[in-house]
């Protein structure tokens, strides 16, 4: 398989998927990481630092998440928590939404193409 198109899926769902983390409680990086690498590594492959935290910028830019910092009680320094905002709890019903919906859509295309091709 092209891993071009498998790459162009987890692209555009990855975001969605940091909101959904993110609603479930206040977090931060690393967790996010863990929580993607022990739950969804088998499909999503490996998440790294290097491709979600400028993804938690843009939401944060994009008014989505909002972050906090607080001391880190291992080590002295801070972590950086992320929560939701209003617009990023209006904007995670919008997608699961339209994900569902799109879902459904290809699920059928996919159905129909099965039958298509078990018949030949």
């Amino acid at each position: 398989m092209d891993s071009r198109y498998v790459q162009q899926f987890k692209k555009g769902s990855l975001e969605m998927i940091l909101l959904c983390l993110i609603a479930k409680k206040e977090t931060y990086g690393y967790e996010i990481i863990t929580e993607l690498n022990n739950n969804g590594a088998a499909v999503l492959g490996y998440a790294k630092e290097g491709t979600v935290y400028p993804i938690l910028y843009r939401l944060q830019e994009a008014d989505l998440i909002q972050c906090r910092i607080a001391p880190a009680a291992a080590n002295g320094g801070s972590k950086k928590y992320y929560s939701l905002t209003t617009k990023g709890h209006e904007t995670l019903k919008e997608l699961i939404f339209f994900w569902q919906k799109y879902t459904d859509c290809v699920n059928n295309f996919i159905g129909d193409s099965q039958q298509v091709e078990a018949s030949k």
